[in-house]
């Protein structure tokens, strides 16, 4: 049995993370009314990913017996301004997200929940993935600008996610 505290833990990561999504859905909702599909994809393929994680979290709390509680998730900002803009707030809520998961360890680290520290190693490790990727794709926007040939091949090339 997971403990009360991990649970409650846990359902407020699984909040967290369908937020998020909902996050990643409206950047990529306002990037195709941009005309910037490239962008619009890889985005989307974020909003796939963070539903992933809520279902994985979701999973395993009903592995070891415990109660899911799904929170409501805030209405997401309609705009996100330039490309460079929009990846700056993307690589902040990455590391946002890293922070909630490091605290959620820290829970399970108190609770001696060993099948818990072990399950949530993943997920630190794919937050290192996530935070590189996104300051990976701002850095290059950084240095070819908002604007110009650059950026559409950067959308181009973003376009490429799968």
């Amino acid at each position: 049995m997971i403990s009360t505290k991990l649970q409650n833990a846990f359902n407020n990561q699984i909040q967290a993370e369908m937020n998020s999504a909902h996050i990643y859905l409206a950047m990529s909702v306002e990037s195709e009314a941009k005309n910037l599909s490239g962008f619009a994809t890889w985005l989307r393929a974020q909003y796939q990913e963070e539903n992933s994680h809520a279902f994985k979290l979701i999973d395993y709390l009903l592995e070891r017996g415990g109660s899911v509680k799904l929170q409501a998730i805030e209405a997401p900002a309609a705009e996100y301004g330039t490309p460079v803009e929009l990846f700056e707030k993307v690589l902040a809520h990455e590391i946002h997200i890293s922070n909630l998961i490091n605290k959620l360890y820290e829970v399970a680290l108190e609770e001696k929940d060993y099948a818990a520290q072990i399950f949530l190693q993943w997920f630190i490790a794919e937050q290192v993935e996530e935070e590189a990727s996104a300051s990976s794709v701002l850095e290059r926007l950084k240095f070819v600008g908002d604007k110009g040939g650059s950026l559409l091949y950067i959308d181009k090339e973003l376009g490429k996610r799968a």
